[in-house]
């Protein structure tokens, strides 16, 4: 079964080729999943593909309870753990742009359309990348051909991102590669890479505003 609210993404043909069978190994997991499942789409239904300006292209969920909202590198607000990659990517939007930010989730960023897409969309509690090879692969490449309509921004935030957005024109669209923000990597090329300005600059000079990196404004 199609999951509900994912809108004109639920026309690509992983939903009813792909998607049984991975629903079914995810099924039959012994161990807690995450995210949970009402928000394992999270990233799509939030960014319809008319909608997306940028894409950002990570690895797999947080794999910590409570961590894992959907949203590539999102948190949900007063989760009050260890922020990890997000941090190390706000400590690089105040770098990059001279803002702070401070809400971990980033919401906000997909309303104005950056889809925040992992290359794997499930991950069991403390295994790392264990989902990898599962099958979501067939869904972000897809997901990456009904994407090339346009010209956009991608984000490929390591080596699985790069890999997974090889075949991106990088003449058409812009494409900004860079070490993962994990600790474990940052100082590899993600700091001091200025995705967030670089990303606005190209926007604008394609007649769209740039994205609002900061805190949202207030109501």
């Amino acid at each position: 079964m199609i999951p509900a609210g994912l809108g004109a993404w639920g026309d690509l043909p992983f939903f009813t080729q792909d998607w049984p069978g991975i629903a079914a190994t995810l099924e039959s997991e012994t161990r807690p999943i995450f995210p949970p499942s009402t928000a394992m789409f999270h990233a799509l239904e939030r960014c319809q593909p008319d909608a997306t300006r940028v894409v950002i292209l990570g690895q797999d969920p947080y794999h910590t309870p409570g961590k894992a909202d959907g949203l590539a590198f999102s948190i949900p607000q007063g989760f009050g753990g260890r922020l990890d990659s997000l941090g190390n990517i706000f400590k690089e939007i105040e770098s990059d742009l001279e803002i702070k930010r401070s809400r971990t989730d980033l919401g906000d960023w997909a309303d104005q359309g950056v889809l925040l897409l992992n290359t794997a969309l499930s991950v069991p509690q403390g295994a790392a990348k264990a989902h990898a090879k599962i099958g979501w692969s067939a869904l972000v490449q897809q997901v990456l051909e009904r994407l090339a309509d346009a010209p956009r921004v991608y984000l490929l935030w390591g080596g699985p991102a790069q890999k997974a957005a090889a075949q991106v024109d990088g003449t058409r669209n812009l494409k900004l590669a860079s070490a993962h923000p994990s600790p474990l990597s940052v100082h590899r090329g993600f700091f001091g890479s200025r995705p967030f300005s670089q990303t606005n600059a190209w926007l604008q000079a394609h007649g769209h505003p740039g994205i609002n990196w900061g805190d949202p404004e207030a109501p």
